[in-house]
């Protein structure tokens, strides 16, 4: 007889919190691994997912922005080459493979490659539950003690009051990263995150009210973006971007430097001493954290160039310059923003009547600590307080756990800079398959 609590009768293999791009992957990896199989010798797999349908940065899905990695970093192709979930089948399937190589690129527009995820996900869908976002994992013991299954409890987002239990031998926690909001700033009607550019750059559009001033934050690729975004649509409007370098850094993607996001090079980070994982990560910070494609850099240039010509600068850098206060504009009746902004050499410091801000200032991890609940307790952590992970992904806990946790995403401690991007999506989800399908056997 089922459990009231239960949602099925079914324990399953793995179940996924989150589904982005690195559950989507996982979750391709069980269903080519089911093709063909009896039914006893298949994964069960679930992958839960807070949204109502598959999404992935839509807040900035510019319609000209392109992909940062190869499409041959697809969700598949490091992993099977053949598969059919791959870029190229997506296109062929969509009728633009010929038209996508005649562009002789390796970097496909972002919104066309969010197409390709939703492409994805929607013929895995049968193994993903929407709408749920997870409230609790909590650890089932045996008569014995051992942790052997978690109890993986959701809410239906629709119906809040309507909640369900799952089971399990296996998690895998991808719930991405959270926007990170500097000390001392708060987000608001008028202060976005840019995860939220583009629709609250259209709410306010739609309002017909006048934008006079955007004062952007941050000095990645992002920032860049969102810069160049808010200066074409609004063309009224000067846009002001704020940060404490000089000038933009480059992005290093020469092919030596690129190495580090290979295969490979995971391996060698994960074996390497803690002083060194720390000389990696500085030496090659320049190829993803606060940096901007060069020609996105000279098109800015260009932009702001032109404009000196014509004697009308919309476009403004305030450069070795950060953001102190934000104030309510005026008498704060139109919604509009006074942001103080200091320029570092010297300490001066200038107010600027703004209509918005907009924090381009990066993500962090999501603390997991609240989410696991007792479960977190079982993890074993290192010297600096990090959860320690295995090669594979696991989280190693306590003796007593049985069941596995793995992470995909906020490992950066220990598997260096592919952790939180999509560089090795398909190979990441192949060795945690291959981990689960061990565990079961050597169980068996």
């Amino acid at each position: 007889m089922k459990s009231p609590v239960m949602g099925s009768d079914v324990v399953h293999d793995i179940i996924g919190i989150g589904f982005g791009p690195s559950n989507l992957a996982l979750s391709i990896a069980v269903e080519e691994h089911n093709t063909g199989l009896a039914a006893d010798s298949r994964l069960n797999a679930l992958f839960l997912e807070r949204q109502p349908r598959f999404g992935w940065h839509r807040g900035m899905l510019i319609d000209d922005a392109t992909m940062q990695v190869s499409f041959l970093k697809d969700l598949v192709t490091l992993r099977n080459p053949t598969s059919d979930y791959s870029f190229l089948c997506f296109l062929r399937d969509q009728g633009r493979l010929i038209d996508f190589l005649n562009q002789k690129t390796l970097f496909p527009l972002r919104m066309e490659f969010h197409e390709y995820f939703e492409w994805a996900a929607a013929r895995v869908g049968h193994q993903v539950s929407y709408g749920s976002e997870v409230t609790a994992v909590d650890p089932v013991r045996d008569d014995a003690g051992r942790v052997t299954f978690f109890d993986v409890s959701c809410r239906d987002t629709g119906r809040p009051a309507t909640a369900v239990t799952h089971r399990t031998r296996n998690i895998s926690v991808a719930m991405g990263l959270e926007p990170h909001v500097p000390p001392g700033l708060e987000l608001a009607e008028r202060v976005w995150h840019n995860s939220e550019l583009i629709p609250r750059a259209e709410q306010l559009a739609a309002t017909g009210a006048p934008v006079r001033r955007a004062v952007v934050l941050g000095a990645g690729q992002s920032a860049a973006e969102t810069v160049d975004y808010l200066h074409r649509t609004f063309p009224d409007a000067e846009v002001c971007s704020v940060f404490a370098k000089y000038g933009y850094t480059p992005a290093d993607d020469s092919p030596f430097a690129n190495r580090i996001f290979d295969p490979a090079a995971v391996d060698v980070y994960f074996s390497a001493p803690s002083a060194v994982k720390q000389s990696l990560l500085d030496y090659h910070r320049s190829t993803n954290y606060s940096v901007v494609d060069m020609d996105l850099i000279e098109s800015l240039y260009a932009t702001t160039y032109r404009e000196k010509v014509a004697g009308r600068e919309r476009l403004r850098f305030l450069n070795v310059s950060r953001v102190r206060d934000v104030a309510p504009g005026g008498d704060g009746a139109d919604g509009g923003l006074d942001i103080t902004v200091e320029f570092l050499p010297t300490g001066e410091q200038q107010t600027l009547p703004a209509d918005v801000l907009v924090l381009a200032t990066g993500y962090r991890p999501r603390d997991l600590t609240a989410l696991m609940g007792d479960a977190a307790k079982l993890c074993l952590k290192d010297d600096g307080d990090a959860i320690r992970v295995g090669r594979d992904h696991r989280v190693e806990t306590v003796p007593e756990v049985a069941a596995g946790i793995y992470l995909q995403g906020g490992t950066e401690h220990t598997h260096g800079l592919t952790s939180t991007l999509l560089s090795t999506v398909a190979v990441r989800a192949q060795e945690i398959h291959r981990s689960v399908l061990a565990d079961r056997a050597t169980a068996a």
